[in-house]
């Protein structure tokens, strides 16, 4: 059955995607609130299509969506490049450089505003972080960042970057850490998809001022100690749903 679900949602998901940003694509000729305002309903149709196939989604937290703010999120999976589009209405995501390329996609990224990073450029890649975001931060919007910089599986081990803090730093932003498990519903390079429940908590935010070793410090452990229960959790009802 979950080959069959899978199968379903991956077919309607790309056909529904294909069709959204051909049919949306004179967007791109206007000011940059046309093309977030596609990025939320692409996380709204994935959200729905995820649905019919038994994934159901769990938020808690104050999303801070009435302040500027910096979301340092867990990164598992697809699910919440899109999704988290849509719940937070459109943040401008820090992401990688080579997604630029994506054809018409990758047009709508950078109409949206987000901050494309080159990782194989060092010391200027966050240089030139850290100028977006100031720019970003004088237009009031809010910014997305995957403080681990690449999906991580569940349980698996990987350092926080300094990336995040360089953008606390620059900007002066509050960083608001988010815990997700979506690993366990849509997990990386694989393109099956588990019935189960995505949870998005947004814990307490960490306002400026903090040095670096004290700041990273209180992301890394915000976050993990959630994710010890996340995944557990997880864990368990996705045995049970299968």
């Amino acid at each position: 059955m979950v080959y069959l679900k899978s199968f379903v949602f991956n077919s309607l998901f790309y056909a529904g995607t294909g069709i959204l940003v051909i049919v949306m694509g004179p967007v791109l000729m206007f000011p940059s609130r046309y093309a977030r305002a596609v990025a939320r309903c692409w996380g709204y149709m994935t959200y729905l299509l995820l649905g019919m196939i038994g994934v159901s989604q769990t938020v808690s937290g104050d999303r801070h969506l009435d302040r500027q703010v910096l979301y340092a999120v867990k990164h598992q999976s697809a699910w919440e490049t899109i999704i988290l589009s849509w719940l937070l209405a459109a943040p401008a995501f820090v992401l990688k450089r080579e997604l630029l390329r994506l054809p018409i996609i990758g047009w709508f990224f950078l109409k949206t505003g987000c901050i494309p990073v080159d990782r194989s450029a060092g010391m200027r890649a966050l240089r030139d972080m850290r100028a977006a975001g100031q720019e970003l931060a004088k237009k009031d919007r809010s910014m997305l960042i995957f403080p681990q910089g690449t999906r991580v599986a569940p349980g698996a081990d990987k350092p926080y970057e300094i990336g995040v803090f360089s953008l606390y730093q620059a900007t002066g932003l509050p960083v608001v850490p988010v815990a997700l498990n979506s690993g366990h519903v849509w997990p990386r390079n694989s393109w099956l998809k588990y019935p189960g429940t995505v949870s998005v908590e947004f814990l307490d935010p960490i306002e400026p001022g903090l040095d670096r070793k004290s700041f990273m410090a209180t992301l890394t452990k915000r976050i993990e100690d959630r994710m010890l229960v996340l995944d557990a959790t997880s864990k368990n009802n996705q045995t049970e749903a299968i």
